[in-house]
């Protein structure tokens, strides 16, 4: 049987990656995550991904690891976890009445085979127009906070999203199908 680790702290990914039934643990990767000036948002999260998931694997060879990581994207900007109310503010204001994109890097690697697959997934986004109040009330509930462009689309923020196209599991951070594809594809044995 082969061993699955999750390489992020997101509970919201955990969540997401407990629905294909595979036993998995979380040991989540300590990494840089600043943007590189110039970089584009694919390559951020590839980039991030593909870190994640090596910094596990160098420790566990063994094991089969997934690295992940979401953004959000608006003329080519990455809008990522807010630091403040102000700062969920503005991206909040960004988004309204906009489309965006919702992007995941995935990376699988098996150290001792040498193996790695990288992958992206999007989904675009399209929120209504918010008022003032609409922001200030989200704000208030402290949901935007450890989330990618300061929203959950699970969340309370779902009523801002007038539809979507794409992957809904990669909103919240995880696309679950290209997921289960990514580990039939490398031969992912979990002995269920």
């Amino acid at each position: 049987m082969s061993k699955l680790i999750l390489a992020s702290a997101s509970p919201r990914r955990r969540a997401l990656l407990s629905q294909l039934g595979t036993p998995f643990i979380v040991l989540p990767a300590d990494i840089d995550e600043r943007y590189h000036a110039g970089e584009a948002p694919r390559d951020y999260v590839i980039r991030m991904s593909r870190t994640k998931a090596q910094q596990v694997a160098w420790q566990y060879p063994d094991a089969w690891v997934l690295g992940a990581d979401t953004i959000v994207t608006i003329d080519d900007r990455i809008l990522g976890k807010p630091k403040d109310a102000a700062e969920a503010a503005a991206m909040l204001s960004t988004l309204s009445g906009r489309v965006h994109a919702v992007m995941t890097g995935l990376a699988l690697v098996r150290q001792e085979q040498g193996y790695i697959a990288l992958e992206t997934v999007s989904t675009r986004v399209f929120f209504r127009s918010l008022s003032e109040a609409d922001i200030s009330a989200y704000i208030a509930t402290e949901e935007p906070f450890d989330k990618a462009g300061a929203y959950a689309i699970q969340g309370r923020a779902g009523v801002f999203v007038q539809r979507y196209e794409g992957c809904y599991t990669n909103v919240v951070g995880l696309p679950v199908q290209r997921t289960a594809a990514m580990l039939q594809c490398a031969g992912f044995d979990s002995g269920t």
